[in-house]
């Protein structure tokens, strides 16, 4: 890309939170070099690595796996102390049918919440954990993830985190990770928690992308 085009994708980047780039043919060094374009690569301590190249996480499912990786509603990495700033995914090969991924804006989540609601969540803070999820191996997923013994740690977030370049503000929860609001016993988050999973998966809210060998997904 030139420095021009690479300014328009990063514009897009920031206004819309996920971009897509159709009919790519990348080696993973060009893939690792796109990525170290953004930001440095932070390396997904659970999954199984592409041969030969650590720094990319495979997620693959086989037609006789019943179990998917990443199936519900989440946001990656939010169980780190200092999240990735995004996630790049390349499809080398897919299924006929099926296997799309629904994006969330949780910036237009948040816009269309109640003032109210907005100034209760201002200083509000949650726990975020990998350990209910990485820590155990289940099912047909052996094999898949691995390092179950790395999911020991918590992290601490704001409900309501700024772009550091749009400067739009956005709903940091998801059923995923989430565990309950900083402060707050299991039983007082789940109310609220429940309200503001069903709001942020409002369709209005979503695009669902619908996969091709080749596609590339940038999502913030």
């Amino acid at each position: 890309m030139s420095n021009r085009q690479w300014g328009e994708v990063q514009r897009a980047f920031a206004e819309h939170g996920v971009i897509f780039f159709r009919d790519q043919e990348l080696t993973p060094g060009q893939h690792l070099e796109f990525a170290r374009r953004w930001a440095p690569v932070d390396v997904n301590r659970f999954f199984k690595a592409v041969p030969g190249h650590p720094e990319i996480a495979e997620v693959r499912k086989e037609p006789e796996q019943k179990t998917n990786i990443g199936g519900g509603w989440h946001t990656d990495h939010s169980y780190d102390l200092e999240p990735a700033m995004g996630s790049l995914l390349y499809a080398l090969e897919v299924p006929e049918t099926g296997g799309d991924t629904v994006f969330a804006s949780m910036y237009a989540a948040y816009d269309a919440l109640s003032d109210g609601l907005k100034q209760t969540l201002a200083g509000m803070r949650a726990v975020h954990s990998s350990r209910h999820v990485f820590g155990q191996e289940r099912g047909d997923l052996k094999g898949r993830i691995g390092n179950t013994h790395l999911a020991t740690q918590d992290a601490v977030h704001p409900v309501v985190i700024t772009h550091p370049e749009s400067g739009r503000k956005a709903l940091y929860v998801n059923p995923g990770f989430m565990l309950r609001f900083d402060g707050w016993t299991d039983e007082e988050s789940r109310p609220l928690l429940d309200y503001l999973y069903r709001h942020a998966q409002n369709p209005v809210f979503s695009y669902r992308f619908q996969w091709e060998k080749g596609s590339l997904a940038f999502w913030d």
